[in-house]
C-alpha cells in the first residue's frame, strides 16, 4: 500500500470526561457507535472507560482518507453529541491520511490537544465475523 487512497488509517481518540457527565458521555457513544455501526464507514470502532482517571480511549479504523471524510460528513451530530461531555486530549493517527484530512483534522481539534502522526511501516488486518462480537 503505497498510496494515500489505500492506506489504513488507524485513530485513537483520548478523551477527558466532564466531572458529573459519565452516564451522558457513556449514553452519547453508544448512540454514536450504533450509528457508526450501521452507516460509517469505520471497519472497527472501539470505546473503553477508565472511570478512575475519567478518561475514554476509542479507537477507529479505517481503509483511507475518503472512509475519514464519509465519516465527518455523516456523524457530525453524534461527534458533536459525545463532544458535549468530554474534552479530547490526545489525538494519535496512525497510517498516512492525505493533506485534505490532515487540515481537517488540525483544524477541528486546533490547540485543545496534542496531535500526533505515525506512519504505517507494515501490518495486515484479520476479522472474523462472528455474529454479536
Amino acid at each position: 500500500m503505497s498510496t494515500h487512497e489505500t492506506t489504513v488509517l488507524l485513530f485513537r481518540n483520548t478523551m477527558r470526561i466532564t466531572d458529573g457527565h459519565l452516564e451522558d458521555f457513556r449514553s452519547a457513544i453508544v448512540r454514536a457507535v450504533a450509528f457508526a455501526e450501521r452507516n460509517g464507514p469505520q471497519l472497527m470502532v472501539q470505546t473503553f472507560v477508565d472511570e478512575e482517571r475519567m478518561l475514554a480511549h476509542s479507537f477507529q479504523l479505517y481503509r483511507g482518507s475518503d472512509a475519514v471524510r464519509t465519516h465527518w460528513k455523516s456523524a457530525d451530530p453524534y461527534i458533536q453529541e459525545v463532544m458535549e461531555h468530554c474534552q479530547v486530549e490526545y489525538f494519535e493517527v496512525f497510517g498516512e491520511p492525505d493533506a485534505d484530512v490532515v487540515a481537517g483534522m488540525k483544524s477541528a481539534l486546533g490547540d485543545q490537544c496534542a496531535l500526533t502522526f505515525s506512519p504505517r511501516i507494515a501490518g495486515f488486518v484479520r476479522f472474523t465475523t462472528t455474529p454479536g462480537t
